[in-house]
């Protein structure tokens, strides 16, 4: 299955501040707001959506293409994620911008403050799928993450018009987008990813209720955190996946990306919606227990131990004969 992943390519700057934000915010003065918070450490991380998630179907097999834009900065990072079975073949290089830069600060609550900054991000509006889909051989599924947002609504607009499957994973950009542009995005995908927050807010925007949105999407992903993920089908009964144990909590950045990657290996093994989420899960919780979102390592062996210790043997003997690229 050929898997075009469009998205975000970044740096993470990633700081850890040991307290909380809100012990130093004053609900009145809120309008006046001007704070600094001293942290104790700073880590430097490859990341990005589409980055992330192209990097987590990798690990586990799979070789996803990678669509974006970046700098001239990005040459170690593409090694990387070459040496990871990433096709980086489709990637657009910027000759004056710099790659992404995404800085975020994380409390003791695991609560987060973040800028971004787009950078070459921008030039990815200029990126048409047709080319991608000829140079390999046509394109099972388009996944559109977060990204410039005439990209997003390029690409999503793109595979309508040559009728190509996509996957709606606007995330982050939900609250900087309005009711016009989110229908655009959702508008005829196969699947649509968000969090509960994300999924509530994309009803308030477009004035869709949850009803409305499944009559327009095939399948509905909704993360909710330690508690899980809810996949909903229009007329069939929810399917609610657990969350796997995790053995620390280091770092939540990327998380929701490999639960992504994870899920779409599932799906393009042939897996059932509710197996695939159970893959999407682990490695989410792979990703939760290290700083960074490409930091962790899957060992076959383990990763079906620990499948099998939360969703039980069945789960784990089902993702086996997938696993033996990983």
């Amino acid at each position: 299955m050929r898997i075009a992943v469009t998205g975000s390519i970044a740096t993470d700057h990633l700081m850890r501040f040991p307290g909380r934000f809100q012990d130093s915010l004053v609900v009145d003065q809120l309008d006046k707001l001007s704070l600094s918070f001293l942290v104790d450490d700073l880590e430097i991380h490859r990341g990005g959506c589409a980055a992330n998630i192209a990097f987590a179907m990798g690990v586990l097999g799979l070789r996803p293409i990678l669509v974006g834009a970046v700098g001239e900065d990005f040459a170690d990072y593409r090694s990387w994620l070459e040496r990871h079975d990433v096709d980086c073949d489709s990637v657009h290089v910027s000759p004056v911008r710099h790659t992404a830069r995404y800085i975020c600060t994380t409390d003791d609550t695991n609560a987060q403050i973040a800028t971004f900054y787009a950078g070459a991000m921008t030039e990815a509006r200029d990126i048409e799928l047709r080319p991608v889909a000829d140079r390999v051989g046509g394109l099972d599924l388009v996944l559109i993450s977060p990204n410039d947002p005439e990209a997003m609504r390029r690409h999503s607009t793109e595979c309508r018009d040559r009728g190509v499957p996509f996957a709606s994973d606007f995330s982050q950009q939900v609250a900087f987008s309005d009711g016009e542009a989110i229908r655009t995005y959702i508008d005829g995908a196969v699947y649509l990813f968000a969090n509960e927050y994300e999924a509530a807010l994309t009803e308030q925007k477009t004035g869709w209720s949850a009803d409305d949105v499944l009559a327009r999407v095939a399948t509905r992903v909704t993360t909710l955190g330690a508690d899980g993920v809810r996949i909903e089908r229009r007329g069939e009964k929810p399917i609610l996946v657990a969350g796997a144990p995790e053995r620390r909590k280091a770092n939540p950045t990327g998380v929701g990306d490999g639960f992504r990657g994870g899920f779409l290996s599932g799906i393009a093994w042939g897996l059932s919606l509710e197996r695939s989420a159970q893959v999407g899960c682990m490695v989410a919780t792979y990703v939760l227990e290290n700083v960074g979102p490409q930091e962790f390592t899957l060992v076959h062996d383990d990763f079906l131990r620990r499948l099998a210790d939360a969703y039980g043997v069945a789960a784990a003997e089902d993702v086996r004969p997938h696993l033996t690229g990983a």
